[in-house]
């Protein structure tokens, strides 16, 4: 299984809390940084944060669907803010689920400003990572290769959790995910499996 995630999106972070539950009981679960924007690009769509009236609605729902997991949630001092910094370093580090914690603890438990390696850099110490290492062609060509991966693998937005070549895209589909899990039939039968073929019966005009 792989999570793809950007530490520019909320709901990665409340469902890595999930993915850690995953990994503390056994399953293998590769946590993939991604640029959220080049999928939005690749797919022709906007992020929920750059619409009027939907960017609000978007941040009071992550703060409810966060009261109600008792995930602890503080937004950083702005946002959106340039992820980049945040997600070389995690590449630079390794990508280990000790990384990705720390990471997204900095930005989304403490509120802290993520989006300059100047902003990171107390962080980056903590993690071992030279100052250097965050603008380095290593961890750039890596986050592209990552990010070039999941669109190849029509991951469309963050997070997503991939059990095989089925994508289950957001925090509130993580149950959905466990129960493919448990049912590895469970897409292919009924209606579950006619929908897969279903026409369209009409497009919008671009």
């Amino acid at each position: 299984m792989r999570w793809y995630f950007d530490f520019i999106s909320p709901f990665s972070y409340l469902q890595w809390q999930k993915v850690k539950r995953m990994l503390d009981a056994g399953h293998a679960v590769e946590p993939v940084p991604i640029m959220f924007a080049a999928v939005l690009d690749a797919v022709g769509q906007k992020g929920p944060a750059e619409i009027p009236g939907k960017r609000e609605f978007t941040y009071r729902h992550v703060l409810w669907q966060a009261a109600r997991e008792g995930v602890p949630l503080v937004f950083p001092p702005s946002h959106p803010f340039n992820p980049l910094p945040a997600l070389r370093l995690c590449i630079a580090a390794g990508c280990g689920a000790d990384v990705v914690d720390a990471i997204f603890d900095w930005i989304w438990k403490s509120g802290r400003a993520a989006d300059t390696p100047e902003s990171l850099a107390p962080l980056a110490d903590v993690l071992g990572v030279a100052p250097d290492a965050i603008g380095s062609d290593a961890a750039k060509s890596g986050l592209r290769a990552r990010t070039d991966a999941a669109i190849a693998a029509h991951v469309h937005g963050v997070p997503t959790l991939a059990i095989g070549e089925a994508l289950f895209w957001g925090n509130d589909a993580h149950e959905f995910a466990l129960a493919c899990l448990e049912d590895p039939g469970l897409l292919g039968r009924g209606e579950m499996a006619r929908v897969a073929e279903l026409p369209v019966g009409i497009r919008r005009k671009a």
